[in-house]
C-alpha cells in the first residue's frame, strides 16, 4: 500500500496514472529531476515506454498533472470560504480544511522547493502564489490593523513551514500535522480577536 497525493492509500496496482506520479516523485527525490529519464520511470514500474506514453509524454506533464492535482482540493476549499460568512469559526475551517487539502502533498512541495529553476519554467510557482494569494483573500480581514493581517497570513505559511520543518522528525506524521495545525487555528484566533479589538 502507498499514500497517494490525496492521503488515501491505494494499492500499488491500482491507479496507473498515481503510480507513475509516485515513481516519479520518488526518482526526482533520489537523483533529481533534471538526471531523471521516463526511460527510468518505466522501468521503475516495470512497464514499457510506450506505455508510459499513454499517460504522459514529458516529465514536465508529470509534474504538471502532480500541481494539477494538488490545486483541485485547495481551489475547493478556497470556494468554501468564499461562500461562508466571515466568522472566527469559517476561518478556522478554513484553515483546517487547507491543512487536510496538503496532506500528502509533501513530496511536491520538496520537489518544488529543490526544483526551483523547472517550477519557474513551467510556471507552477506563479500558479501556486495566485493560488496562495485568494486563499489569503479568502481568509485574512482587510480592515484588521496591519500585524492582525500578517497573523492571518501567518496562519498559511505554518502550514507550508510544517512540512518542510517537521518532515524530518521523529514520531507519527499525524500528530506532527496536529501540532503544526493547532499553531496555525492558533494564529487565525489571535488575528481574529486582535482585528475585533483593533476597530
Amino acid at each position: 500500500m502507498s499514500v497517494t497525493m490525496d492521503g488515501t492509500k491505494q494499492q500499488r496496482r491500482g491507479n496507473t496514472r498515481q503510480r507513475i506520479q509516485d515513481v516519479a516523485l520518488e526518482l526526482f527525490a533520489e537523483q533529481g529531476y533534471e538526471k531523471t529519464s521516463l526511460r527510468e520511470i518505466a522501468e521503475r514500474l516495470d512497464v514499457t515506454k510506450a506505455a508510459l506514453y499513454y499517460h504522459f509524454k514529458t516529465k514536465e506533464e508529470i509534474v504538471v498533472s502532480l500541481f494539477e492535482d494538488l490545486t483541485v482540493p485547495i481551489d475547493a476549499v478556497i470556494e468554501w470560504g468564499r461562500q461562508q460568512p466571515h466568522t472566527l469559526e469559517t476561518k478556522q475551517e478554513i484553515v483546517r480544511r487547507y491543512s487536510e487539502a496538503l496532506t500528502g502533498a509533501e513530496p511536491l512541495f520538496r520537489f518544488m522547493q529543490e526544483n526551483q529553476a523547472t517550477v519557474r519554467e513551467l510556471r507552477i510557482g506563479d500558479t501556486f502564489k495566485d493560488l496562495v494569494r485568494r486563499l489569503r483573500d479568502t481568509i485574512i480581514d482587510t480592515e484588521a490593523p496591519l500585524v492582525e493581517q500578517v497573523r492571518f497570513v501567518s496562519a498559511i505559511f505554518t502550514l507550508h513551514a510544517g512540512m518542510f520543518v517537521m518532515q524530518d522528525m521523529e514520531g507519527d506524521p499525524e500528530k506532527r500535522r496536529q501540532a503544526v495545525l493547532e499553531v496555525a487555528v492558533d494564529l487565525v484566533t489571535q488575528a481574529y480577536e486582535g482585528a475585533r479589538k483593533g476597530r
